[in-house]
């Protein structure tokens, strides 16, 4: 078989293999732990192999050449308008752990649905109704068409508003529903959604510096700089998992899915007082029976404490005290390790030590939190007050 293993052609072939690899791992991973994000990035990597295939055959001699030319020129390697919502999807899933594909989301593949078709006729007309290279007369490459990577591109910055939008949902019920979401690492959707960044922002450079989309030109750097960048997140991908502990919808204890608390605690209002009357109750539960210093604690088990859903709950805090669930209960953790301070027990004991007593899970997350409701660090708080 023809390959001419060049700098250039071996070096693409390099990510190329790695790309088939990680993306069969994905979806071992997927299937044996019934991991629905690790599904949609095996999909996504499968496809960047895909992407980046046309240019590693082309270095590699395969444009030269028959049958090459035409397995190049007749299956449509670059999905440019299902790589885009496949990492959206990805997102979804990622963030929501009750999300699941209904038949309206088939309507987000249409464009690249189309596109498939359209490659498909022109197989059948040019090698079996025509038998000869009416579309493909000028000898190029239709994945390379101008309008079409234009159309990908849009594409890109679609869907990633939408991952935007998603990851800022999924981190407004986070903070809303649980106690301990400073302790949940953002960070590697964080950076995924900067790497998702760092595709869009290159690819417009790309488009800039050389448009010129039916000429190989200086694009072997981009596709390099992409091969990294798709060898980033299938790799930090596998080894990192967002600990997803909500979802966009909650489940009651009688399985009834009712709308979480950030999209339904702004459409209504408190009466002011049944507001107090609530205030009063929340507050009575974390004097009395110090709720807070359980390190696991979510809205959900309060609502079930005081025999209502958790939307009441949210509702109340949102409204009575201006912050959101998380913040409301690290401000009580925050109180009671003053108290201690108070009581000289930061004298006897170390400062991680108290914060872990009063239901703070790291020495990062205390330090978070008394600084935002003190403006002071914990050793800056005991020098100005105890010493």
């Amino acid at each position: 078989m023809l390959f001419d293993f060049n700098s250039k052609s071996s070096l693409l072939f390099v990510f190329f293999l790695h790309g088939l690899i990680f993306s069969c791992l994905l979806l071992v991973k997927g299937i044996q732990s019934n991991d629905k994000p690790s599904y949609w990035l095996s999909l996504f990597t499968f496809l960047c192999t895909l992407y980046i295939s046309p240019f590693m055959l082309g270095y590699a001699g395969w444009y030269t050449e028959n049958p090459y030319r035409d397995i190049l020129f007749y299956i449509p390697f670059q999905q440019l308008l299902l790589l885009p919502p496949i990492l959206y999807f990805y997102c979804k899933s990622l963030f929501d752990r009750t999300f699941t594909f209904r038949k309206v989301d088939y309507f987000h593949f249409l464009p690249a649905f189309l596109y498939l078709l359209y490659s498909l006729s022109i197989f059948l007309m040019d090698k079996v109704i025509l038998k000869e290279a009416y579309f493909y007369e000028d000898g190029r490459d239709k994945d390379f068409i101008f309008e079409y990577q234009l159309a990908g591109f849009v594409s890109l910055v679609l869907y990633l508003i939408l991952s935007l939008k998603s990851y800022k949902t999924y981190r407004n019920i986070t903070y809303d529903t649980i106690s301990y979401a400073d302790s949940i690492t953002f960070k590697w959707a964080q950076r995924f959604l900067i790497a998702f960044l760092g595709l869009l922002i290159f690819r417009g450079l790309f488009f800039i510096l050389n448009p010129e989309w039916a000429e190989f030109g200086r694009k072997f750097w981009y596709y390099l700089v992409f091969s990294i960048l798709f060898y980033y997140i299938s790799l930090s991908g596998y080894l990192n998992s967002i600990r997803s502990v909500t979802s966009f919808l909650e489940t009651s204890p009688d399985q009834k899915r009712i709308l979480p608390p950030t999209e339904s605690s702004n459409s209504e209002k408190v009466e002011v007082q049944d507001l107090e009357i609530w205030k009063e109750k929340i507050d009575r539960l974390m004097r009395i029976e110090r709720i807070y210093e359980n390190p696991e604690l979510s809205i959900f088990e309060i609502s079930q404490k005081l025999d209502t859903h958790s939307k009441k709950i949210s509702q109340v805090i949102n409204q009575g005290y201006d912050m959101n669930f998380n913040d409301f209960i690290n401000q009580y953790r925050v109180k009671a390790v003053i108290k201690k301070m108070e009581a000289g027990e930061h004298t006897i004991q170390t400062l991680l030590g108290l914060a872990l007593e009063v239901g703070f899970n790291s020495k990062s997350t205390f330090n978070r939190a008394f600084k935002r409701h003190t403006s002071r660090s914990p050793n800056d708080y005991i020098k100005e007050n105890f010493q």
